[in-house]
């Protein structure tokens, strides 16, 4: 609908608190016009027809000056005039205080004594939402406008809703595949990193069983590998025509062998030097070399407590524990020290780099 027909409509609307005024006002005259009309004549000593036309006349010009009072009253209000405001406003409220008094004091129905007093309550909203309230066309620019700003408001807010949605579905847009390999190096890493732990776990159990099988069957196990096997062929009997005597019934013999082991004199546990008595003097050596320097006269990089030690560095380590003591350590301190500096060898590589190294001392003329 156009602001025109809007303010067309308007223009015929029907004003409700005019309506009801004018239907409480006409109410209230008839009333206060029959109770005065009716009784004042004998009131005053008049009666009959003389009676009642002084009573009805006496009425009307009342009810004339309620109802001017009340008109005075809102011609006043709308020019703004402060002296007849009061003036018109203080009659109409005394006419209507004393209407509802007559009423109620003369009147057969007191129920009705309080409608002047509603007449004037419907007349004060209607002067108000006339006088202070925009008229309806007026109203209905200001509905329209304010239609059209909240219409603009709730635009620009689902404009801002759409430009936010549209930057972050393009920012899931770009960012897919980054998201999607990064999900991949996090499935990946979770996996691997499983796997390595199952790896180690198997590892541990088994250099648990090792070192157990060592310490339990260790030295054993290494005197057996000094033991010398020889082997003994039995050898059938040759006859002087060159035949077996198996030959001669007419079978192949098959020549069995039968391994003997000889008795191999093991020192005890002594070879190792594993349970030596140290003796009570032993001593630090004044100014020994250290790890850094005993590697560098080897030629190879400086052992690692944790990492996995080659073979010239497990010498280098085990020299530089052996004399770093004077006597030199035992293999069995020796072992202990390795151990409380973190270093790692299987024991048989342990063991075997131990025995070298005293075999080379044995070897070397003592100066």
């Amino acid at each position: 609908m156009s602001i025109a027909s809007r303010i067309s409509s308007a223009a015929h609307r029907v004003d409700v608190f005019a309506v009801i005024e004018k239907l409480l006002t006409a109410a209230s005259l008839a009333l206060v016009a029959i109770t005065v009309g009716g009784q004042l004549g004998h009131m005053i000593g008049l009666h009959g027809k003389a009676g009642l036309v002084v009573a009805w006349s006496i009425a009307v010009v009342y009810d004339a000056l309620w109802i001017g009072s009340l008109r005075m009253s809102e011609i006043a209000i709308r020019q703004r005039s402060t002296v007849g405001m009061i003036v018109m406003l203080g009659l109409s409220a005394a006419a209507v205080g004393l209407s509802s008094t007559i009423l109620l004091i003369l009147g057969h129905a007191k129920v009705f004594a309080f409608v002047p007093v509603a007449a004037a309550l419907f007349m004060g909203l209607r002067l108000f939402a006339g006088n202070v309230l925009a008229d309806p066309a007026t109203a209905a620019r200001i509905a329209e406008q304010s239609a059209d700003d909240r219409n603009a408001r709730a635009l620009a807010a689902a404009d801002a809703r759409h430009l936010r949605s549209e930057a972050t579905t393009d920012v899931f847009v770009e960012t897919a595949e980054h998201m999607g390999e990064m999900q991949r190096q996090i499935a990946r890493a979770d996996v691997l990193t499983r796997g390595q732990a199952e790896i180690n776990k198997a590892r541990a159990k088994a250099e648990d069983r090792l070192q157990k099988s060592e310490q339990d069957h260790g030295v054993k196990a290494l005197a057996f590998t000094e033991r010398a096997l020889a082997l003994t062929v039995s050898r059938p009997a040759v006859t002087p025509a060159g035949h077996t005597a198996a030959e001669l019934d007419g079978h192949t013999v098959v020549t069995q062998v039968t391994p003997e082991i000889e008795a191999v004199t093991i020192q005890p546990v002594t070879v190792d030097e594993t349970d030596t008595v140290t003796p009570s003097r032993q001593a630090p050596v004044d100014n020994p070399m250290n790890l850094q320097e005993l590697a560098d006269a080897a030629g190879v990089d400086l052992p690692q407590p944790g990492a996995t030690l080659t073979d010239g560095q497990l010498e280098v380590v085990l020299r530089w524990l052996r004399y770093g003591m004077e006597p030199p350590r035992s293999y069995r301190q020796a072992q202990d020290d390795f151990r409380k500096h973190g270093f790692q060898a299987r024991e048989q590589r342990v063991r075997t780099t131990w025995k070298a190294i005293e075999a080379l001392e044995a070897a070397t003329p003592a100066r």
